[in-house]
């Protein structure tokens, strides 16, 4: 049997048995690489367990009572609006900032796979050629042909170098988890990029067609005042109306021509903002609808408190957790003593026709177990530097999922508050516009003065532009929720499976 003295490091094999039969090598060899195998197929990443923060929460959300029954997969679609839905899809396929999370995800991959390959034998292939001279000059043997003795040999060599570590504590296979635990947290964080990339599509598209109704708006006001101004300088010049109201009526078509162009900017900058999230030159060419699509019918009630567990962040969170737990494993088992076996078989020979003779074959088995005795704390710093950085890992997760219950019961919350806004706002623009039209028959009949007519003008004008405002507000507050909820209302938990957005 072969026998190991325990933490004597650099500790070589003496298997003479294997002196005449060298094939057995090639026998070892194998079981160690099929026992490799086994235990390396163990390294898995840690299971998804959302920790207990100490926060109660409700079985419900507070504002919400009953049950809901809708479903919702791709949340952009229940605006109903075609066009926001090719958008999204454009965004979701060109923005340059979801390719670099995804870039990061590939990075992440790719580390996972670093992390696990200690578990696995490292193999090397070895070929060697040379050609040595050797003086011989303190030996008395003449040279016939004078000068110093020496002579001059060749050797060739050709190997298998097979090195393992056995991981009999687990410390790399826990390396391995963190880094797969990492890998997780880098696909949720794709995850919710690109949640969060649909999420501003959708509100700048919005913001566009809002700020292309507002330019409408500015242009019909500019309209309106600019025919108000002829009706009192057409009076003015028959000496009907004073020069004051020739001033104010001018004053006010100067004031509605600069929010026109105010309106304009706004609408030029937002729609090059939209085309930089598709990917896309900002020309301030892209299409604008005219309306805002109307508000999804209203939110389900009783959505679920354990809803949340689907937000990308939290999934990201939940994760790193994990890692920050796997590395506090890895840290632990520096403790203990590593087991390293290395192997090597191959052939040596003068001749190189003889590269590939059995003959020739030469062979090294050797084992190594080191143990750490003194290593001046840093193995217990490395410890507590694993603990700490899980303590944090556990509190950011807490204050996140507050967040996250926050920011929905918020949202769930000001659904009706903007609803019970925009009912209002439509009154007061049915007002205001029937106002404008009687103060505008009251003038043109003599009944009423000009500052009458402006007030009435202006109040309807901005009135109208209020209720543009709200009714955009109001969709960008159903976008926060679905954000909150991490989609849509009813839509299966965040899945980590990644797929590679296609270039542009």
């Amino acid at each position: 049997m072969l026998t190991i003295a325990q933490f004597e490091p650099g500790l070589v094999f003496s298997p003479s048995r294997f002196a005449h039969f060298p094939g057995e090598f090639l026998l070892y060899t194998s079981l160690w690489l099929l026992l490799l195998l086994f235990c390396a197929s163990c390294a898995t990443a840690p299971p998804v367990q959302h920790p207990k923060t100490g926060v109660a929460t409700p079985e419900a959300w507070t504002t919400l009572q009953s049950e809901s029954t809708q479903t919702d997969t791709s949340w952009w679609a229940t605006f109903n609006d075609a066009r926001l839905n090719l958008l999204v899809t454009q965004a979701l396929d060109h923005n340059f900032n979801l390719q670099a999370a995804a870039a990061r995800l590939q990075a992440a991959q790719a580390q996972a796979r670093i992390a696990g390959a200690p578990l696995y034998p490292q193999a090397g292939g070895k070929l060697v050629a040379a050609r040595r001279k050797q003086n011989f000059l303190s030996l008395p043997i003449p040279n016939p042909g004078g000068g110093v003795n020496a002579t001059t040999k060749n050797s060739f060599g050709v190997s298998l170098d097979l090195a393992w570590e056995i991981d009999l504590w687990g410390r790399i296979g826990a390396e391995k988890s963190a880094a797969l635990a990492d890998f997780q947290a880098a696909q949720a964080d794709l995850a919710g990029a690109r949640l969060s990339l649909a999420a501003q599509t959708a509100k700048v598209w919005f913001a566009a067609v809002e700020s292309r109704r507002q330019v409408e708006l500015a242009q019909a006001t500019v309209d309106n005042f600019k025919t108000s101004s002829d009706l009192v300088r057409a009076r003015y010049e028959r000496g009907l109306r004073p020069s004051l109201d020739l001033r104010l009526s001018l004053s006010s078509l100067a004031g509605a021509e600069a929010v026109l162009q105010q309106r304009r900017i706004i609408l030029d900058r937002t729609t090059r903002q939209l085309e930089l999230l598709l990917g896309q030159y900002p020309a301030a060419e892209l299409e604008i609808a005219h309306t805002l699509p109307d508000v999804p019918p209203q939110v389900p009630s009783g959505l679920p408190a354990d809803l949340i567990s689907r937000r990308p962040d939290l999934a990201a969170a939940e994760r790193r957790l994990a890692a920050s737990h796997a590395r506090l494993k890895m840290a632990r088992r520096e403790l203990y003593p590593r087991i390293s076996l290395t192997a090597s078989g191959g052939t040596s020979t003068q001749e190189l026709k003889d590269l590939l003779d059995g003959d020739f074959g030469v062979w090294t088995l050797m084992g190594n177990l080191v143990q750490p005795l003194f290593q001046g704390g840093r193995i217990r710093a490395g410890i507590d530097m694993a603990k700490a950085g899980s303590d944090v890992a556990l509190a950011g997760y807490a204050q996140s999922a507050l967040t996250a219950y926050a920011e929905v019961e918020s949202a769930l919350a000001s659904e009706e508050f903007l609803t019970l806004r925009l009912e209002a706002l439509e009154i007061a623009t049915e007002q205001s516009l029937a106002a404008r039209h009687l103060a505008e028959d009251r003038y043109a009949a003599g009944l009423t003065d000009l500052v009458s007519l402006l007030e009435a003008q202006r109040s309807a004008y901005e009135s109208e532009s209020q209720l543009l405002a709200a009714r955009r507000q109001h969709l960008d507050h159903r976008i926060d929720l679905h954000l909150a909820l991490g989609g849509g209302f009813d839509t299966p938990h965040t899945s980590l499976s990644y797929t590679k957005p296609s270039p542009p």
